[in-house]
């Protein structure tokens, strides 16, 4: 008879100390079956006008998770250009309103008119922030804070983005 090792899964998922009513990617050990592929091939939308997404894309954007603390590609990236959804390509942040929140996320002060949608969080404290157009989960917007003059900070996920550098 012959056995076969269990492959390691890319990441796992545990509650947030941070943020309680979230969840981080850390691993699919502990997911849905839903989220969980022994492929490394994208997973497909049901809707054909998104963008094909990897299991910590889907996880975060349609699971509303979390990218654990300072491991996103965009968290001190500071190039001239737009951010964009990664699932419906809409244009959600201009480069020059990125700011350094040292919270851990990319951190912006401003959006593109129009293209972020601002939700009660389901904790009641927070305020969740989507794509206007697809409802793909970005993060949390917080006021109140002073970082910047417009005292607002959207802490988005890096996974929920996407950047084209500027021509």
């Amino acid at each position: 008879a012959t056995t076969t090792t269990p492959r390691a899964a890319p990441f796992t998922i545990s509650a947030a100390a941070r943020c309680p009513s979230r969840l981080l990617v850390e691993g699919l050990a502990h997911a849905p079956q839903s989220l969980r592929s022994d492929s490394e091939e994208a997973i497909t939308m049901n809707d054909s006008n998104h963008n094909h997404l990897s299991p910590e894309e889907k996880f975060i954007i349609e699971e509303k998770g979390t990218e654990p603390a300072f491991s996103g590609e965009y968290n001190n990236f500071f190039e001239k250009g737009i951010y964009a959804c990664r699932r419906c390509d809409a244009r959600l942040y201009r480069s020059e309103d990125k700011f350094k929140a040292h919270c851990g996320w990319p951190a912006f002060d401003k959006e593109i008119q129009g293209a972020i949608k601002h939700l009660p969080d389901p904790d009641g404290i927070r305020t969740e922030i989507q794509c206007a157009n697809c409802g793909g989960h970005l993060g949390h917007v917080f006021t109140g804070e002073e970082l910047t003059p417009t005292d607002v900070r959207h802490c988005v996920n890096s996974l929920s983005m996407k950047f084209l550098e500027e021509s």
